[in-house]
């Protein structure tokens, strides 16, 4: 889509406002509205300045100055403003016009080219399964002398005894209960519905819905998949209509990992593979699970480097309040198929060449997608490219369930790491493999270790409310 297609969409639709967009570190979308009567042609190659001090993680003061250049291809309506609103993802750029080494969304385009360049294929494609909640109620507080969240759903088991307005109706989710029931007990698919209908009004192919299983209002909605970077843009469009609609109805979602105590977490489980034009290099019939040898390899590049790579797939702390084992969370660094309790599941179910692909089940949404997806890639790649068989580490595959193995079998399957900290440790002494063709950098590297382990040692100095619980008579 050129700049003058863009303009034609602004005059016969009417826009009045176009919103610029772009992502920092941490994965938040931050953007900047023009009126649409001073979006021209140049606007597209001259780009809309900001100020990149006011990010965390990106510029000083005294270097401030950052260009958003729009990309004309992300451009659609948004569904909630009031008055008539065009979104349009945008690259970072320095002032000269270099593209900005911090930007995640350029991160994601350099893995892509990279791809191209290291001979093994042309397109890699992905297709996120993010999770969420819809809650009714939402409090939390974090000061010097005191501390709470509260979260509540109509839904939620610990509601079956309340005195609501009318009367109780009964039918609430169980514990862990909550996968794919019928209503009255699954209240929200008309929500979700509604989510869909303007997720494919702004340009995703949905592909189905559904409650999940956890208590509390659980869901997920699949969109089709698509190549690296445009597959974070939707990711990021997902979120951000998914949050939008539960606002309209008077609720809220988040994409929390862990909301609820002892109940199942918010994973992101991503689908990924390589093609070289239109054939793909991830099926070979009569291997394992119809794998090819390449898919084997990059299968064993992102378990080999699961340590480092969590830190940017599950980047938060709350990530590891979900990767504890009991709850279907992929804390094992195994593969195997059709096996939900591995880190990395081979899909077997109506799967055609096309269709062949791995799954890592490990991420959540508090991923910065374009980071995330990056990542994941380079470390497949780096797979590839050293031939790293998970079958000789001793990653798998393990066509069992690992849960119900005995201590000692379980001892010997490796774990991700236990806190965002461990992580970090392991992005800080297992970093190469992402900066092969210059897609990541050390100086960002170092950047983003930083940020993080900023954000640890916040919720690791503050007081927890089960301490009380713990210790306060003593």
């Amino acid at each position: 889509m050129s700049a003058q297609d863009v303009l034609n969409i602004i005059k016969e639709k009417g826009i009045e406002w176009v919103d610029f967009r772009f992502v920092d570190l941490s994965g938040r979308a931050h953007h900047i509205s023009l009126p649409a009567c001073e979006v021209e042609e140049e606007t597209f190659t001259n780009g809309v300045a900001f100020d990149g001090s006011s990010i965390p993680g990106f510029k000083g003061i005294e270097e401030s100055d950052m260009v958003m250049i729009p990309d004309t291809e992300s451009a659609y309506v948004d569904p909630f403003t009031a008055h008539a609103t065009l979104i349009i993802m945008c690259d970072i750029h320095t002032p000269d016009g270099e593209r900005y080494d911090r930007d995640p969304r350029g991160i994601a385009q350099k893995a892509e080219e990279y791809l191209q360049t290291a001979g093994v294929g042309t397109t890699a494609f992905f297709a996120p399964e993010s999770e969420f909640f819809i809650f009714d109620e939402v409090r939390f507080e974090s000061g010097q002398n005191k501390s709470s969240y509260f979260v509540d759903s109509e839904e939620a088991h610990w509601n079956s005894n309340r005195k609501e307005e009318g009367g109780n109706l009964g039918f609430k989710v169980g514990h862990k209960g909550g996968y794919v029931p019928v209503g009255p007990t699954d209240t929200q698919q008309d929500i979700r519905s509604e989510m869909c209908r303007l997720l494919m009004e702004a340009g995703l192919r949905i592909e189905r819905h559904h409650h999940e299983v956890a208590t509390a209002g659980q869901g997920e909605i699949n969109f089709r998949f698509d190549t690296l970077t445009k597959t974070a843009d939707n990711l990021m469009k997902y979120k951000y209509i998914v949050q939008n609609t539960a606002r309209q109805y008077g609720k809220v979602a988040t994409f929390m990992p862990k909301p609820l105590f002892g109940d199942n977490g918010s994973g992101m489980h991503v689908h990924q593979s390589i093609f070289n034009g239109s054939e793909p290099l991830f099926y070979e019939k009569g291997g394992y699970a119809n794998l090819s040898e390449l898919a084997l390899n990059y299968i064993g590049g992102i378990l080999y480097h699961a340590p480092a790579l969590i830190a940017l797939t599950n980047p938060s702390t709350n990530s590891f309040k979900r990767l504890v084992p009991g709850y279907e969370a992929p804390v094992n660094l195994a593969f195997s198929k059709a096996n939900r309790s591995a880190a990395v599941r081979i899909p077997a179910a109506a799967v055609t060449p096309k269709g062949c692909r791995i799954e890592f089940r490990t991420p959540d949404s508090t991923a910065n997608p374009y980071l995330a997806f990056a990542a994941m890639l380079m470390a497949g790649l780096d797979g590839i490219k050293k031939k790293i068989d998970p079958r000789a580490l001793g990653y798998g595959p393990l066509d069992k369930n690992i849960y119900d193995l005995s201590d000692a079998e379980r001892g010997e399957i490796r774990s991700v790491p236990g806190t965002l900290e461990e992580a970090l440790n392991a992005l800080e002494a297992d970093y190469e493999f992402l900066t092969e063709g210059g897609v990541f950098n050390k100086d960002f590297i170092d950047n983003y270790i930083g940020l993080k382990r900023e954000e640890a040692k916040a919720v690791s100095i503050r007081i927890h409310p089960h301490e009380y619980s713990l210790y306060f008579d003593l």
